[in-house]
């Protein structure tokens, strides 16, 4: 079982930015991969980034160079640097770790609202 932690969420003026962190409590998490979702209201969860243990990443369309996701391994956290943000980044972001044995094995955090208005 792996509980997330997240913290950093905020109002944010656009061309801001922000600085999302995730500490992750539980075994195994450094041999995980780490991410982050969002989900604005009325629309699907989408990928933002993931990392995986080795520091390989993956960003959804359109977001890399704009924001960029790290690790650090000895303190289980995953950190998502934002910035030029503008008003359509504005969802509620969650933390993710997942593995896969068999089947994939997700576990989320609770979410942290990022609000990107003037």
């Amino acid at each position: 079982q792996v509980h997330l932690v997240e913290s950093g969420g905020g109002l944010v003026q656009p061309g801001g930015s922000l600085r999302l962190s995730c500490e992750a409590y539980g075994s195994g998490v450094s041999f995980h991969t780490m991410g982050w979702y969002r989900q604005a209201p009325g629309k699907q969860r989408d990928l933002v980034a993931t990392i995986t243990p080795g520091g390989i990443t993956n960003y959804g369309d359109s977001l890399k160079g704009r924001f960029t996701i790290s690790r650090d391994n000895t303190k289980n956290t995953v950190y998502l640097q934002m910035s030029s943000l503008q008003p359509e980044d504005t969802a509620i972001y969650y933390c993710n770790v997942h593995y896969i044995n068999i089947r994939r094995y997700d576990f989320w955090g609770q979410g942290t609202q990022v609000t990107v208005s003037s």
